[in-house]
Order: C-alpha cells, then structure tokens, then sequence
C-alpha cells in the first residue's frame, strides 16, 4: 500500500467521512494519517468490578454485558439507557446521541470492555457515552493497554467519528502498512543518537507497549521532525553561500569613514561594534550576506543600517531601507537626513502618499544612480521601482512582510542584494533557530551608555487619580505622557469608543490653556496623525492619547512616562515595544500599566513579567510559554512550523540535539552524497518538494 494513496483506501473510511476528516483535522493521505499522533495517552492497565468503583473514580474500565437496552423519551429527542452488570453488580450506560444506530447495533448478554467518565447522582452510577468493544475483538487486537487519545472536533463527534473510530482507522493502515515502512536513517545515526527504528517508533506512538516506549517513540519523531527542518535550513545557507555569489565591497571607503569620525553624534556601544564587524566581514567576502540583527527597543538599530548603507555606497552601490508602515519610514528618513545633513548623499522617502511628481523625480533619479538612499515601505517592492544598482537592502521589522514580499526585494537585482533583516521583537534562541536558521544572526544586546531602566508598575483603575497626580507632576517638570488605549480589529467600533471617552476624560483633568493633548488614532487620515505626531514631537503638546499606533516610529527622547490603559488587552511583545517608546533620554523613564481587577492567569503572568524584567528575550521566553510559536510569529508567518508531534518550547533540548547532529552531518557530507546517507538525501528531496514555503523564508 502506498502512504500518498487517500484515506479512503482504509477500511471504514468512506468519501464523506474523508472529506470530514480533512477539513477537520487536514488529513488527506494515509502518510497523514499515520502522522496524526496522539495527543495524550490513557493507561487501560487496570480492570475495576463494579462493587470497586467510587464516587472520586475518574476514568474507568470495567468487563461486563448489558442484559437490558430502553429508549427514554425526553423533551428533545430521546436518551438510549443500557443496564450493564459484572459479577459483584450494575450501572447504567447512557447515551444521548446516535440513539438508533446504537439500539440496532450493541448485543446483549454478549461480554463488552467498557471505558469512560463515571457520574454518581442519586445512589446509582452511570457512564455517559462509553467506548464499547466487544471482548473477543478487544483481546485479537494490536492496542496495548495505554491508548492514545487524538486531537477531535464536534463535528467529527456528531457524526460518529470518535476517538475509538480513528484509532481503528490508524490500527487498519498500520497492519497493512508496517512491513514496508522504511528506515530513513543510517543504522550509525540511530546508534549514535539513541533512536528508536522508524518503524517500532510509529507502532509504540499509536500503541505502546508500555509508558517507557511511549517516551521513546515521541523521541524519536520529534527528533526527526526538527532534524529535517535543521537540515533544509542548514543546506539552504551552505548552498547560498556556495552557489549566490554576492557582491564584494572591498573598500571602507570616505563616505563611510568621513560618516563615522566626524558626524557620528555618539561612541558606538561594544555590541554595535561587534555586529559592524560582522556585516563588514560578510559583505567583504564573495558570499551573498543573509543577516537578521536582532536588539532590543532603543538600542541602537538604525546607526548600524545606516552605516552598512555608507559601505554600500562607497562601493558604488546604492541601499534601501523598507519598513511596515509609513510612520516608521518616515521616522528613519528623518533620522537619517538628520545624521547626513552635513553630507553630499542623497535620501528620498517613498511611501503610498508620496504624490506623482515626486515619484517619477525618485524612479529617475534612482534608475540612474544618482540617487543612493532610498527608505520606504511596500511601495518599494512596485513592479516600476528599478535601481541601477541595489546592492544592499534592508528590512525592518521583517515579521510584518510576509515571505513573498521578501523575496520581490531579491528579485530587483540580477544577483540579489545582501540582505539585513531587522527585528525590535526580540525572538527566542528556539525559534530563531527554527525560522531563521538559514540566515546569520546578530545580537544587539547593549543599551547606549547613559540609558536608565524603563521603572515599570501595575496599578488598577481604583488608582486613577493618583496616577493623574504623578503625570501632572512630570509635566512640570518639562517632561511629556503617552496614554495608550488598546486596539483590537474585531472591535474597531468599541475601542474607538473607549479612546474617545477616555479622551474626554483626560481632557477633563488636564484642562486647556494648561495643557495641550495631541489625540492619534487608526481612522485619522494620514496628514492629520502626521500633524498630531508632530505637534507632540516638537514639544508643543505635552500629553499624547493614542491607539498602538505608536507602538512602532515614534522618537520622543522627552517623553518620560507611558501609561498603558486596559494593560490586560495586550500581548507581551506589544507591551515591551510600547515600554521602548520611552526612557530614549537620559532622565528617569516609568511604564505604568493599568487593569481592571477581572486577570485571567495569563494576563496575570504577562503583567508580573513586565513589572520583574526590562530584559526583551527573556519576555519574548514567557511570550513563547504563552502563546506558542505560530501565534508569536503572527498569519503571515503561518505554516512555517506546522509541527505534528514537536513542541519548541517543551522539546528544546531535542532542537540543540536535532541542529549538532545536522551540522555534524553537513561537516561530514556536506552534498550528502556518501551512500551510506541515501536514504536521509530521499527525505529531505521529498520534504523539500513538499514544502517549497522555505526555499523563500528570508
């Protein structure tokens, strides 16, 4: 039988259950059926006699027969009512569903094993829709007596596709199926790692022998599972620095230089030094530079992009820098103009509402090279941006473009430019391995001298008025507020609301002449948030009520405190960059969340982690506990890690175990061309071919 072959070719799987199936859970072919794996395991080891069970009994498994089956009327429907009994006494089974079915089917005084939840109400037990089966069949079977439980949904429920019916579905593939299952590892692989064979792994996952199996078999899988990804990641950027010849910056050339001694407003930190000096060693070598620089809010990204955009340029080049929204574009344009005001180089900005004239003055004067910078954002992916000369670009906070879009930015060269991913969210050492495992990465992990810790509280709504009490007294002292109001898309109506009230109230409290507020929000057009943003940038509003819209883009080394209203509504990494809007000068910084009293567990742990650490990895580990790696990354990052039985932030250990072995497989092999590796070379082509999404990750 061949695993590509549809479900359908398993007995008892009939069109429209497969269609069920695969809309329900994705499993088209019997290769996903078999690596549809359990969830958790239930231990079948021990028989209870009726007299035995007790009101505390959880789960229970009992031999018997049912000597009488009556259908119960009720006000909808009605219930089938089984009287069941051993030799030491009776329960009763219950069922509420597929009342018919069950009548015509279930045989009396015929031995059953039953299995299921017990309820006690009014001296009598019963079990509620049990797994029935047949004691005969239940002893000629291949399931031991730890079963798996499988993830389900009600409509697989509703139309009688139960746990039970899809582990007999799995039993029935896997008799047909374990001879020719075959072995995708050497014999020396599973010696040295301590692997279990393919194919016990696949029979003790479905049924174990016992719980020791039980552990080696999922070692085994999600072993595998994370080698494969390890593997393609690792190939990926040995054959780009083999095959994607880069361009070579030999010089450091009088832009950079002129640029670094004498215009340079502040000493760079040891940590951009480090990472300068990585780039310059990639850039200087004929490979193709594929970095992601990760570091925290505020410390120091932008100097560094724009230092790498200076080697670029004094190597003939020209650079790009491409960010998410217009905000943060124009906030780097004005940086950067800033920093090369004194200069001969030029910048533009491009975004959606850059008007007609002036993109056709940018398409020109960047078709002929003499324009060397340009910052925007999608806008710079359009069919009619064409440079002379691309040799460096760089994406900031590269989460927010999806793949496709990354991959258009290569395709503005005949031989791509180097590429430097930018990220302000820190990522978890597991999942950077595991998404940007094909590209180099750095670490910011320094805060330019003279910065003082962000001091972060949370209080509740009862706090209100001592908080106003403290903003006011900042206010006096020169300094500026954020207030920021959550944002949630489903909801645009009700926090719209929310702003605007808590607007009017702020407005109640700090009274004009006194005090001028700037208001920003996502229904606003973009001149008018440009306007407001401006206001308070140059200092001309002292308090600044806001959407998550500042979350990224905004530089106000004056503002000094950021209140974060309904603190409970946001997730931990948007905390952590609303936290970096402040504490960019050299006074004294405060991050006050406010909550309601009503904390879920979680909200709870994401609020405790923001008062205890400023440090972005450690809050970006909680995040991934919290959340787990599909949600961290966002929809557009959806599908990278679909994994069947793997855990990133359970199976850490494995990942380092699965990567070593990876890396020592490369240094060995690096074509895997030995035959002795044939049969890892077969499933990494097909798990290629599979998932063509990596061959264009960064």
């Amino acid at each position: 039988m061949n695993l590509q072959q549809p479900i359908t070719y398993i007995k008892g799987v009939s069109l429209a259950r497969a269609e069920l199936l695969y809309k329900e859970l994705g499993i088209k072919t019997c290769s996903d059926l078999l690596h549809f794996f359990p969830f958790r395991y239930i231990d079948k080891t021990q028989f209870y006699t009726i007299n035995q069970l007790r009101q505390n009994s959880s789960e229970v498994q009992i031999i018997g027969k049912i000597i009488n089956l009556k259908t119960v009327p009720q006000k909808r429907g009605s219930r089938l009512v089984a009287t069941f009994i051993d030799k030491t006494g009776t329960i009763e089974l219950v069922w509420f569903r597929g009342v018919k079915w069950l009548k015509e089917s279930l045989k009396i005084n015929e031995p059953y094993v039953v299995y299921g939840k017990l309820n006690f109400y009014a001296g009598t037990f019963s079990m509620p829709h049990p797994e029935m089966e047949l004691l005969k069949e239940h002893k000629l079977k291949i399931q031991s007596a730890i079963q798996p439980v499988y993830s389900s949904t009600e409509k697989l429920t509703n139309k009688n596709i139960t746990n039970r019916v899809i582990r007999g579905f799995i039993e029935d593939l896997l008799v047909k199926v374990k001879d020719t299952i075959t072995e995708n590892f050497p014999e020396y692989f599973l010696k040295n790692y301590n692997l279990l064979a393919k194919k016990e792994a696949l029979l003790n996952v479905h049924f174990p022998k016992n719980q020791s199996l039980v552990a080696k078999a999922q070692y085994r899988l999600k072993f595998e599972e994370l080698f494969f990804i390890q593997l393609q990641l690792l190939r990926k950027k040995q054959l780009q620095k083999i095959k994607i010849k880069g361009f070579v910056f030999e010089n450091v050339g009088e832009t950079f230089t002129n640029f670094y001694t004498n215009h340079l407003p502040f000493k760079l930190t040891n940590a951009q030094k480090r990472v300068l000096k990585e780039i310059r060693k990639d850039v200087a070598s004929h490979a193709h530079m594929n970095r992601l620089l990760q570091g925290d809010v505020g410390s120091g990204k932008t100097i560094v992009a724009l230092l790498t955009m200076l080697l670029a340029i004094d190597n003939n080049f020209q650079a790009t820098l491409m960010a998410p929204t217009e905000i943060l574009a124009i906030q780097h344009y004005n940086a950067i103009t800033e920093l090369l005001q004194n200069m001969d180089v030029s910048v533009e900005i491009l975004t959606g509402s850059t008007k007609t004239k002036k993109r056709k003055e940018i398409h020109e004067s960047l078709a002929d090279g003499t324009l060397k910078i340009l910052i925007g954002t999608h806008a710079l992916l359009e069919d009619k941006i064409q440079y002379k000369n691309l040799g460096m670009a760089i994406i900031d906070e590269q989460h927010r473009f999806g793949v496709a879009q990354r991959a258009k930015m290569w395709r503005k060269n005949t031989i791509p430019p180097h590429i430097l991913v930018m990220t302000a969210t820190p990522i978890p050492r597991t999942l950077a391995m595991s998404l940007y495992g094909d590209l180099d990465i750095s670490v910011i992990d320094e805060l330019p001298p003279g910065r003082k810790e962000v001091k972060t509280v949370h209080r509740y709504d009862s706090n209100r008025l001592s908080i106003f009490k403290f903003l006011k007294e900042e206010i006096a002292k020169g300094r500026q507020v954020y207030i920021v109001y959550p944002l949630i898309e489903e909801s645009e109506v009700m926090d719209y609301k929310d702003l605007m009230d808590g607007y009017a109230s702020i407005e109640r409290e700090f009274p004009k002449p006194t005090y001028q507020i700037s208001i920003v929000h996502g229904k606003m057009k973009p001149a008018d948030k440009e306007f407001e943003m401006n206001r308070f940038v140059k200092g001309e509003t002292q308090i600044m009520v806001a959407t998550t819209v500042i979350e990224v883009g905004v530089n106000v080394p004056n503002a000094s405190v950021m209140v974060v209203e309904s603190a409970e509504r946001f997730g931990l990494s948007q905390l952590h960059q609303l936290r970096g809007r402040v504490g960019r000068g050299a006074k004294q910084s405060y991050c006050i969340l406010l909550s309601s009293f009503k904390l879920s567990s979680e909200a709870k742990t994401r609020l405790k982690t923001m008062v205890e650490t400023s440090d972005g990895f450690k809050i970006a580990e909680v995040d991934l506990k919290l959340r787990g790696p599909g949600n961290l990354m966002g929809t557009q990052q959806s599908g990278v890690l679909n994994l069947k039985i793997a855990d990133l932030v359970k199976d850490s250990s494995i990942l380092y175990q699965a990567r070593n072995a990876a890396i020592t497989l490369l240094q060995n092999d690096p074509d895997l061309s030995k035959p002795v590796h044939a049969s890892i070379l077969k499933t990494y082509h097909r798990i290629e071919k599979n998932s063509g999404f990596w061959s264009e990750i960064s």
